[in-house]
């Protein structure tokens, strides 16, 4: 009896350590296709990947020579609002604060997220460049968005490379959902067109390529990477619109619309917003796959 109760001890404990290992190996599965931050010192870009996609790009600011912004993969440690610059004694949420008001701290060697981070700045004409003492910046409002959406755990990629955000992130191993590209037929004004820049399907919502799209409609489309801006000129329409915003300016009246998205460093704008930003009819056949804009009369 005593042997018998022995034997089911251990036949227990080995059924708990096998389970605990599988449930290891499914977290580190789900890990690689929950959310990535990828910063290319070449190009001072960061890409913020969710859910196996490419969520959206914004400009930053690195260390001023190559090697003072470490290259490697690092966990996101400390999220933290207002933090103070000890260095000069500049309380958190000063607006002559360097660090802005926002502070992903990276577990980088035996520093625990104190030392590197991604930060606001209190010198938004700094990002884009070679200027931090190592740390990244972003534009205040950028981190600020950024901030609410990574989950601290997360990790940051840091490289510096020549290829795409998607290579890099599948070179990481993280795990890319690739399908989610319009397959269907487009048409403006009857005649079928071919986008080199394929509509999006973003949370059951189709996006179109901005620049590319609005090209098709015989726009002009002119970007200002410094404030992340597009005006555009349609026919008798002229739309201003910052990126990721809700908003947008038609003939200076301000128009309310879904967010778009910058992937990739290309904006894509709702399909179904086109609409209200450039005066085309727009139509939506699902049972066909088809796509078709219509100019205004």
């Amino acid at each position: 009896m005593k042997n018998l109760r022995r034997w089911t001890a251990v036949l227990t404990l080995l059924a708990l350590i096998v389970g605990s290992f599988s449930f290891v190996g499914s977290a580190q599965a789900a890990g690689s296709e929950g959310q990535l931050i990828i910063i290319n010192k070449k190009t001072n870009q960061l890409a913020f990947f969710d859910n196996g996609k490419l969520n959206s790009t914004f400009p930053v600011a690195t260390g001023k020579s190559n090697d003072l912004t470490p290259e490697g993969k690092f966990k996101i440690v400390m999220k933290i609002k207002n933090r103070p610059y000890y260095k000069e004694h500049i309380a958190g949420g000063d607006p002559k604060n360097p660090l802005g008001d926002r502070w992903l701290g990276l577990e980088v060697g035996s520093t625990y997220g104190t030392t590197y981070a991604v930060h606001g700045n209190n010198n938004e004409n700094s990002i884009g460049k070679y200027v931090s003492a190592g740390c990244i910046r972003m534009h205040n409002e950028d981190i600020r968005w950024l901030y609410d959406q990574v989950d601290k755990g997360s990790y940051a990629v840091i490289v510096s490379s020549d290829k795409s955000f998607e290579q890099l992130a599948a070179n990481s191993g993280y795990s890319l959902n690739t399908t989610d590209k319009f397959t269907g037929k487009v048409f403006v004004n009857g005649k079928q067109q071919k986008l080199d820049d394929a509509i999006l399907m973003i949370d059951s919502r189709l996006y179109l390529p901005l620049r590319e799209g609005f090209g098709l409609l015989g726009g002009i489309v002119d970007w200002n990477p410094n404030n992340m801006t597009v005006t555009a000129t349609v026919g008798k329409k002229t739309i201003v619109h910052k990126a990721k915003s809700t908003t947008a300016k038609v003939n200076g009246k301000s128009v309310e619309m879904t967010a778009s998205r910058l992937i990739g460093n290309k904006l894509y704008v709702p399909l179904r917003d086109v609409s209200k930003l450039s005066g085309y009819t727009v139509k939506w056949n699902g049972e066909d796959n088809l796509v078709s804009l219509i100019a205004p009369k």
